[in-house]
């Protein structure tokens, strides 16, 4: 079976499983920017890390480990296991690395896979800019030359669809193969209309207040997490979450000011991506790629 048939078959499983493998959030002690490198732990641990993971698949452990990834001006997370070829899976909103846990031993039988937690979320640096989706791809291309792989094959659900497309348009010779999807692409996708049915609009409100400066929404969020992030899987979770797993998601994201923050940085930077995209649609990508929505 090609690498390509291999990686759908796996993708396909994953899409199934993506709303029941997103229903933690394991993000440890964040760590504020104005932390020294001298005070933060060489090696990852918690319930941020795969050592420290609640709830994980068994035997996980034995083929997964986490690393931090230094790749210049910021330091990435990322859990890393398997045997073969690389596979990159970016995360979505407002998830961790953990949201692909449940697939991730499949994936690893076919791939060394490689589940990064973005900038800004779980236990990656928390910068105060470069949420765009081009500085974001830029971030994913340094990870692997770090981590040795030129080329790779590339998963983006959500929040991480903007970044493997910015990946697939301006870097389009480190990618095999890419699957995306549960997002739109700002810039290239038109635009949901601003007033739409009632149903719907509980699912979308958040794309337009996660992108307001933190003096209205960190501000009103901070201290009512429960609230805003509660509603958020309550309305938007296909697959109810269990309550001692949203509140688990609400602890890690409320445990840090910096974690608050870097949750809506890609929201943030929609206008900068907008423009990105903008010439990045003028050119289509000539890889294989698997697009689902639903």
């Amino acid at each position: 079976m090609s690498t390509f048939h291999t990686l759908t078959r796996h993708v396909l499983v994953l899409a199934g499983a993506i709303i029941v493998a997103a229903t933690v959030t394991p993000q440890q002690a964040v760590y504020a920017t104005t932390v020294t490198s001298a005070q933060r732990p060489v090696t990852p641990d918690g319930p941020g890390s795969a050592s420290g993971a609640p709830h994980l698949p068994k035997g996980f452990a034995d083929t997964f480990t986490s690393r931090y990834v230094d790749i210049g001006e910021l330091r990435l997370h990322a859990v890393i296991g398997g045997k073969g070829p690389p596979l990159l899976l970016v995360h979505g909103w407002p998830q961790t690395w953990y949201q692909w846990r449940l697939v991730m031993p499949a994936l690893a039988r076919d791939f060394t896979v490689i589940a990064v937690d973005q900038r800004g979320i779980g236990l990656s640096d928390k910068p105060e800019s470069g949420y765009d989706a081009g500085s974001e791809a830029n971030d994913m291309v340094a990870l692997m030359d770090a981590l040795g792989y030129k080329r790779f094959a590339m998963v983006g659900f959500d929040t991480g669809m903007p970044i493997a497309y910015a990946l697939a348009a301006d870097h389009p010779e480190r990618l095999e193969r890419l699957v995306v999807g549960e997002a739109i692409v700002t810039g290239v996708t038109p635009s949901p209309p601003l007033l739409v049915p009632g149903p719907l609009n509980k699912r979308l409100w958040h794309l337009a207040f996660n992108r307001l400066g933190p003096e209205v929404n960190e501000a009103l969020v901070r201290g009512r997490e429960e609230i805003f992030f509660g509603a958020e899987y309550a309305n938007s979770a296909a697959t109810p979450l269990r309550d001692e797993v949203v509140q688990y998601y609400i602890d890690r994201i409320a445990s840090s000011p910096d974690a608050l923050r870097g949750s809506f940085g890609s929201y943030r930077a929609i206008d900068a991506s907008i423009a990105q995209n903008q010439q990045r649609k003028l050119k289509r990508l000539t890889l294989p790629v698997l697009a689902i929505g639903g």
